[in-house]
C-alpha cells in the first residue's frame, strides 16, 4: 500500500464518521400535519433563517457530503489510473 492510499483511506474515514455525527445531531423533522400547517409560516417569515444552529448544521452536511463524494471518486480514479 502506497502512502497516498492510507492517507486517502484515512481522509474518508474521518469524513464519514463526521457526516455521521452531523446527521444525528440534526431535529427530525416528523413533526406530521399539524407541523407543517402551524410551523410552515414562522419558518417562511423568520428573520434569522441561517442563523439558526439547526440551519449551521444543514449546510455543514451538504459541505462535507460534498466533500465526501469528490473524494471517494478521486480515490477511485486515482487508484485504477495509477
Amino acid at each position: 500500500m502506497a502512502i497516498h492510499e492510507i492517507i486517502l483511506g484515512v481522509l474518508l474515514i474521518i469524513s464519514s464518521v463526521l457526516i455521521i455525527t452531523v446527521i444525528l445531531l440534526q431535529e427530525s423533522k416528523t413533526a406530521g400535519l399539524s407541523g407543517a400547517i402551524a410551523g410552515g409560516a414562522e419558518t417562511f417569515f423568520g428573520k434569522n433563517k441561517g442563523r439558526t444552529m439547526e440551519q449551521r448544521l444543514v449546510k455543514l452536511t451538504k459541505y462535507i457530503a460534498i466533500f465526501f463524494f469528490v473524494l471517494s471518486l478521486s480515490t477511485t480514479l486515482l487508484l485504477l489510473f495509477f
